[in-house]
């Protein structure tokens, strides 16, 4: 028989229980946690994955293309050039690059480059592409907006896009350079990296806030 002396004493029972709870309901929220950040990346990658461009597009009255890639800018351009947009503006172009270097880049002679194209060299990330092109926005009135950039970008540039263009409607217009549907996206670890970096991004985004973003279809 133990002797009573040795016997934890009431309070200590439930400091122990109470413990062993907290140390449970701990451990099944980071366990809920785990599984729902882990579901929520493999249906954002494969939403980002199912992407496609367009293959027409209605005419906007307007066009911002976030530099990043030169598939984006020369999509971008072609965009300009059959009339899907009255201007374009490029956002986050470094600021060493000279108007004619960027020019000779995307290999255009048209005289739409001249007077139809705007540079912004302010903006260092996502949320300075957002800030800038609102202001470029905003001084021209727009309402219709054809927004450019990779696909596995989109969600995150709509995001900080909404925040600061809840009155204009976007016209997502994703840049595909590789095709990952029905899973290949599982299969090539640069894409894998690449789409977990950004949903990443994406959750931090969306954490700062609700948004409210205005789409157009496709077409």
């Amino acid at each position: 028989m133990t002797p009573a002396s040795q016997e934890p004493e009431p309070g200590q029972v439930k400091r122990r229980r109470r413990l062993r709870r907290a140390l449970r309901a701990s451990a099944i929220l980071a366990l809920g946690l785990a599984t729902c950040f882990v579901a929520g990346f493999g249906l954002f990658a494969s939403h980002v994955s199912q992407m496609d461009t367009p293959a027409d597009l209605a005419k906007a009255d307007a066009i911002i293309v976030l530099t990043g890639g030169q598939s984006r800018l020369d999509a971008a351009m072609h965009l300009l050039e059959t009339g899907k947009g009255e201007r374009l503006l490029i956002s986050g172009v470094h600021p060493s690059t000279s108007r004619e270097q960027l020019q000779n880049a995307l290999g255009s002679n048209s005289p739409l480059f001249a007077c139809c194209v705007d540079i912004d060299r302010a903006a260092l990330d996502t949320i300075g592409n957002a800030e800038e092109s609102a202001k470029w926005v905003n001084e021209h009135a727009y309402e219709n907006i054809i927004l450019v950039t990779n696909n596995y970008h989109m969600p995150r540039s709509l995001l900080e896009m909404g925040r600061l263009l809840q009155d204009a409607q976007l016209h997502p217009y994703p840049v595909v350079n590789s095709k990952l549907d029905d899973g290949k996206w599982l299969t090539k670890p640069h894409a894998l990296r690449v789409l977990f970096t950004e949903y990443n991004k994406y959750l931090a985004a969306w954490l700062r806030g609700p948004v409210r973003v205005r789409l157009l279809p496709f077409s």
